[in-house]
């Protein structure tokens, strides 16, 4: 009787084939996003994945596509090509009906950096924190103050990916630091993951584990924050560092100032 064949080595499965469980699904990918608006492109091959509990940082000028990439995730813009997955789900092209949409406000928020435009004046905070809680089917309720307001109605609905579009740039540094260290604190408890957006690199370094620099809807440079941070490899990365005043920093007086005096 002939012996059965052994299996060869290339048989055996791979781990790191395709398929193959190497770490946990992201609760954001982004693959190849780009963004037209007629013949300017906004946005342009815009790759990242972000897993569970972990922070992403884009950075850039005004103008250099942050806020569109954060539009098109939420819903807000429909990318002229690439694709958005979050939870799992294709959420490449906007919702489609109110099912869609609740199902979307469960996986990602945003919290805009001005809350006058996206607070509605004529409801109290109880009364908008209240109104997501119904929505999601929450028990619980929370108040606070205008862009507070808007921070915890984002996580009212308890999403997977929070997205902070210079969302505490105009508050007061101390309350500033407080909801800084609150968000870490949710962070860490809900395994939620932020993709904040902000010209703010104290705030970057703070809260993110990873950063993406745009210039001009491109990405010019990715990697760890405090890698990026400390030692910046594309000289637009570095003219940004080194616009962020030191110790000792004081402003220089213009001539016009100077001549007066």
């Amino acid at each position: 009787m002939p012996e059965p064949e052994t299996p060869s080595p290339a048989s055996a499965p791979d781990a790191t084939s395709p398929g193959t469980a190497t770490g946990p699904e992201p609760a954001l990918s982004v693959r190849a996003l780009r963004k037209e608006f007629g013949s300017l492109v906004a946005v342009a091959d815009v790759s990242f994945d972000l897993i569970p509990g972990r922070s992403l940082a884009i950075v850039g000028e005004s103008g250099s596509g942050k806020t569109t990439v954060a539009r098109m995730i939420v819903g807000l813009e429909r990318p002229t090509s690439g694709t958005i997955t979050a939870c799992g789900r294709d959420r490449s092209q906007p919702a489609r009906g109110g099912r869609e949409r609740k199902l979307r406000g469960r996986e990602v928020q945003i919290v805009f950096q001005d809350p006058y435009s996206s607070l509605d004046p004529r409801q109290s905070g109880a009364a908008l924190i209240d109104e997501v809680l119904r929505l999601h089917g929450s028990d619980n309720a929370a108040t606070g103050q205008r862009q507070r307001v808007a921070i915890a109605r984002a996580l009212a609905a308890d999403p997977r990916v929070l997205i902070l579009d210079e969302s505490v740039a105009a508050l007061d540094v101390s309350i500033q630091a407080q909801v800084l260290n609150v968000l870490a604190d949710i962070r860490d408890e809900r395994q939620i993951s932020y993709v904040l957006i902000s010209h703010d690199l104290a705030v970057v370094r703070q809260l993110t584990e990873e950063a993406m620099v745009m210039q001009h809807g491109e990405v010019v440079e990715q990697g760890p924050t405090g890698q990026l941070l400390d030692s910046p490899q594309h000289a637009y990365t570095q003219r940004l560092r080194a616009s962020v005043p030191g110790p000792g920093w004081k402003p220089s007086r213009s001539v016009r100032e100077t001549t007066a005096s």
